[in-house]
C-alpha cells in the first residue's frame, strides 16, 4: 500500500471536510458582503481609501449599494493612470496597505501590450489557498492511492523575475511558482532550475529531455503549449501516446481559453481516460475552479479576498467595440440570472477596485454559483449587429471538427469589409486536409443555428464567410515573432483594427496568402 499517498489523501480529506461544510452552508450574498467589508476596512487608510471615504463607507447601512455609488468603475488604463503607477514607482499604501513587491506582466493574448498588475502578499496567500482547494477536490474521484505521490507538471512563465529597483516583474505563473510552499517542492515539476528559464524553446527542450525521469500525475497549463510539449515528447521517444512515458497521468488542469476546441486533438495524445479540470486564475485573482465531477461549470470563490459585481453585457452598457458606456449598470451576486452574459467587475486584496477584468461569464447554476467563461468584452464580432461571441465561435469549431473528423489546434476571426457591406474572415490552423470553402459553409450553417442575430445579418449585411486554412505552426511562429511565445500567452480568437493588418502582413511576408 502506498503509505505516502494514503497519508496525503487522508490529509486532503480531513482538510476538505470543514471547507466543504462551510461552503454548503455559505450564503453567497452574505459571503460577498463580508469580503467587501474586509477589503474596505483594510484599505481605508490607503490613498484610494482616503480619496473615496472608505472609513465612512464602513458606517453605511447598505455598504454594497454605497460602494457602487461612491467608487467608479475602472478599466486597466484608468486604474493604472490614476493609482497603480504610483505603486509601480515604489509608493506604499496606494490601493492596498504596504508596498507592492510583485507586478504580473499580463496581456492575455498577443492582441495587447503588457499590463502591470499588482500582486500583493495577501493575493499570493489567497491563490495558494484556492490552489490547495482544487488539489483537494481530486479526492472526490476514485484515483488509486499512489496517484497522490505523483509529480505535478506546471507549465508557466519563468520564476526568474526581473528586478526593477522597487519591485519584481514577470508572468503570474512564474511569480506563484516561485512562492510555492515548501511541502509542494517534492511534487513540483519541472523543478526550480528549468522553471527559471526565460526562453520557451530552451525550456521546452529541457522538459522533453527530463520527461523520462518524471512520474507525472497532473499537468497544469495553457492548452496550446501543453499540447506542443506532449507532441514533442511523443515524437522524441517514438511513443504512441503520452501515457507510454507517464502511465499515471490522470488529470489535466487547463485555464485561459476554452478547452473545447482542443479536446479532439488532446484525446489522440492519451490512451487512458483523463479528468479535465478547468480553473479561472486571472492575473487579478483566482476567480473559480471546477470543484468535482459531473458539474456544469466552475464554482466561484466567494470567500477569499475578492468582491464581485456583474455588468450585463448588452447594448445598454457596452458599445460595439466592447467599451463601457456612460452610467453602466452593475449588479451583485444576489441579483444575477442564469444564461445571461456578464462582464466581471472585481475589487481585490491586490488593490483593484471595481475593476473591469475584460472577461464575460455566464451563470450555469446560480444556486451553486457555477459559471463558464463566454469570452472577452472586446473579443467578439459585431460589425453589423451579429453579436458573435467567443462561445459561438468555439462551438462552431467544435462542430466542424466533429463533422469532418479533423483536428483544429488554433483559429481566429476578423470582421472585414466586403464592398459596401461586410464579411467574416476565418483563419484555421490544422495539420489535416481541409477545404476552405467546405469549412466556411459548415461554420456558416452552425452559426445560423447558434445565433439568431447572426442568421438575420447573414441574409442582409454579412455577404460572405471565408476560411483560410493554415498549418497550425503558423500561429505559434507568429506569436514567437511577436514576443508572445510560450507559458501563459494565447492567440486572440478575434482580430480587430491594426491587428488584422499585422496578421495579414505576416502571412503575406511568408507567402501564405496573396
Amino acid at each position: 500500500m502506498p503509505i505516502l499517498g494514503s497519508i496525503i489523501k487522508k490529509a486532503f480529506e480531513l482538510r476538505n471536510l470543514p471547507v466543504e461544510k462551510q461552503r454548503r452552508k455559505q450564503n453567497p450574498v452574505t459571503a460577498q458582503k463580508r469580503q467587501l467589508t474586509k477589503l474596505i476596512r483594510k484599505s481605508q487608510f490607503t490613498a484610494i481609501g482616503e480619496h473615496y471615504g472608505f472609513s465612512k463607507l464602513l458606517q453605511s447601512k447598505n455598504i454594497t449599494e454605497e460602494f457602487a455609488e461612491t467608487v467608479p468603475m475602472h478599466d486597466y488604463q484608468s486604474m493604472y493612470k490614476r493609482w497603480w503607477y504610483r505603486a509601480l514607482n515604489g509608493e506604499s499604501y496606494v490601493a492596498w496597505p504596504g508596498k507592492v513587491r510583485y507586478f504580473a506582466l499580463s496581456s492575455g493574448t498577443s492582441e495587447a501590450s503588457s499590463k502591470y498588475i499588482p500582486i500583493t502578499n495577501d493575493m499570493l496567500k489567497g491563490i495558494k489557498q484556492v490552489t490547495l482547494r482544487q488539489l483537494i477536490s481530486t479526492t472526490k474521484f476514485d484515483f488509486p492511492l499512489d496517484f497522490y505521490e505523483k509529480g505535478i507538471l506546471m507549465i508557466g512563465g519563468s520564476t526568474h523575475l526581473q528586478y526593477n529597483g522597487t519591485y519584481y516583474e514577470g508572468d503570474l505563473s512564474g511569480i506563484t511558482a516561485g512562492n510555492i510552499p515548501f511541502w509542494f517542492q517534492h511534487f513540483y515539476r519541472p523543478g526550480r532550475r528549468i522553471s527559471k528559464t526565460h526562453d520557451w524553446a530552451t525550456k521546452l527542450n529541457e522538459m522533453v529531455r527530463k520527461a523520462p525521469n518524471w512520474d507525472i500525475g497532473i499537468i497544469v497549463g495553457v492548452p496550446a503549449w501543453v499540447q506542443i510539449l506532449m507532441e514533442k515528447i511523443i515524437e522524441e521517444y517514438n511513443l504512441d501516446t503520452i501515457h507510454d512515458i507517464w502511465p499515471n497521468l490522470s488529470v489535466y488542469v487547463h485555464s485561459g481559453v476554452s478547452f473545447k476546441p482542443y479536446l479532439k486533438s488532446f484525446e489522440k495524445l492519451f490512451s487512458k481516460p483523463m479528468m479535465y479540470s478547468e480553473s479561472y486564475l486571472a492575473s487579478e485573482g483566482y476567480v473559480a475552479f471546477q470543484n468535482g465531477k459531473d458539474i456544469k461549470g466552475m464554482e466561484m470563490v466567494l470567500d477569499n479576498g475578492i468582491y464581485y459585481e456583474f455588468v450585463p453585457f448588452n447594448n445598454e452598457n457596452f458599445d460595439d467595440e466592447g467599451n463601457l458606456l456612460d452610467n453602466p449598470k452593475a449588479i451583485t451576486i444576489g441579483e444575477v440570472e442564469e444564461g445571461v452574459d456578464y462582464a466581471l467587475l472585481m475589487s481585490t486584496n491586490a488593490g483593484a477596485w471595481r475593476y473591469l477584468l475584460g472577461d464575460t461569464i455566464k451563470f450555469v447554476d446560480k444556486e451553486k454559483c457555477e459559471i463558464i467563461i463566454t469570452g472577452r468584452t472586446k473579443h467578439f464580432i459585431s460589425i453589423c449587429g451579429e453579436h458573435l461571441s467567443q462561445e459561438n465561435m468555439n462551438r462552431a469549431m467544435e462542430l466542424l471538427q466533429e463533422e469532418l473528423d479533423i483536428e483544429i489546434k488554433e483559429f481566429t476571426v476578423a470582421g472585414v469589409s466586403h464592398g459596401s457591406l461586410f464579411a467574416h474572415q476565418w483563419y484555421i490552423g490544422t495539420d489535416d486536409l481541409l477545404d476552405g470553402d467546405k469549412a466556411a459553409n459548415i461554420i456558416d450553417k452552425h452559426l445560423k443555428n447558434l445565433n439568431d442575430d447572426y442568421r438575420v445579418e447573414r441574409m442582409e449585411a454579412i455577404k460572405d464567410v471565408c476560411v483560410t486554412v493554415l498549418p497550425s505552426q503558423v500561429f505559434y511562429d507568429y506569436m514567437k515573432e511577436s514576443g508572445k511565445e510560450g507559458s501563459a500567452n494565447k492567440f486572440p480568437r478575434v482580430l480587430k483594427n491594426s491587428r488584422i493588418e499585422e496578421w495579414q502582413s505576416y502571412l503575406k511576408k511568408h507567402s501564405l496568402i496573396s
